[in-house]
């Protein structure tokens, strides 16, 4: 099946394009499969309602630091991850199961601590805990956590469905996550170097909310009904908006055209950005973990979004051919590339 025989980095390929290598061979074997691998969540048809599927993987050192993320919050974030899933799906989430690895040398208390985010993030969406595993780990810790949802057939939102002349839409704004992160890891460095500085966080909860305490947008779920609006193509923000938006002109066979001028950051993002000698938009297009959401309308629904303050229109969907463009303030064309976080990247 796979032919390959040297060695190769998995750095070359990078996360996307490992997931696209090992899954190229894949064949769908039943008719209750309906979507597999290429979208936010897994589509399975039961015969009534459509059962939608997706699991995320956080790895302590790879996805999160314990020196400065709390395990409660940490255990909320991880539930929240993957309801932003099933919510880019247009589906409600209904179960979780969640795995767990861990060093012995957890106490029970920090583990209860863990839990009892994850809890917290299950009654706020009214979503079960059904199951799970748990067991040891010598390289830190692991949580693995699947959702289940459902939706009805002709609601569900894919990342296919994007149409030339269709808006672009996102939620929320976007680049907080990332400046967040940024300003966690200049204090643990500061501290690192002098244990006797205590971190200077004061004044910064947004952005440090958005990191460490992202919300999923199921909100936009009932705001999409009662607008009577279904977008034509969906997906969450979590690897960055170049690269989410990427996703979908690639699988719709669209371009698009970006507009610096509308793109949606918050004014801390923005200052604190500024103050790490970054440019804003780069941390809008490429910062990731907002977990917002980034859909298509056709043209004629603007009116269902115009003055929306949840709702920014950032672009338009142009023929395959034009390419995906950002247009900057001065009204010049440049090609978006994807720069976002990657796991596989050698750090």
């Amino acid at each position: 099946m796979f032919e390959n025989k040297a060695k190769t980095e998995l750095s070359q390929l990078g996360e996307f394009g490992l997931i696209k290598h090992l899954t190229q061979h894949i064949e769908l074997q039943n008719e209750s499969s309906v979507k597999g691998v290429g979208d936010d969540a897994a589509v399975i048809d039961n015969g009534g309602k459509m059962t939608v599927v997706s699991t995320d993987m956080l790895v302590e050192g790879v996805h999160f630091d314990l020196s400065y993320v709390p395990l409660k919050h940490l255990g909320y974030k991880a539930v929240m991850v993957n309801l932003s899933d099933i919510f880019a799906m247009n589906a409600k989430p209904m179960q979780i199961t969640v795995s767990i690895a861990m060093s012995s040398k957890f106490p029970l208390e920090a583990v209860e601590e863990l839990y009892d985010g994850i809890l917290k993030a299950c009654a706020k969406w009214k979503v079960d805990l059904v199951g799970g595993d748990t067991t040891s780990s010598t390289s830190g810790l692991v949580i693995s956590i699947t959702a289940i949802g459902e939706a009805d057939k002709d609601q569900l939102i894919y990342r296919n469905g994007a149409k030339e002349k269709d808006l672009v839409c996102v939620t929320g704004d976007l680049g907080g996550a990332y400046v967040g992160l940024l300003l966690l890891e200049r204090e643990k460095e500061i501290y690192k170097s002098n244990p006797g500085i205590q971190p200077d966080l004061e004044g910064n909860d947004y952005i440090l909310e958005r990191q460490l305490k992202p919300e999923a947008r199921g909100d936009i779920m009932e705001m999409f009904k009662d607008l009577e609006l279904k977008p034509t193509s969906m997906i969450d923000i979590s690897d960055g908006l170049a690269s989410e938006l990427l996703h979908i002109c690639t699988q719709s066979g669209v371009g698009c055209n970006l507009y610096e001028d509308k793109l949606p950051i918050d004014p801390m993002t923005f200052e604190r950005a500024r103050q790490f000698n970054l440019d804003p938009t780069t941390c809008v297009l490429n910062g990731g973990e907002d977990y917002e959401l980034l859909f298509t309308i056709p043209m004629s629904d603007y009116d269902k979004i115009k003055g929306n303050p949840h709702i920014t229109a950032i672009g338009h969907i142009t023929d395959q051919n034009s390419g995906v463009n950002l247009i900057i303030k001065d009204g010049s064309m440049h090609p978006v590339t994807a720069q976002g976080w990657d796991a596989f990247l050698k750090k």
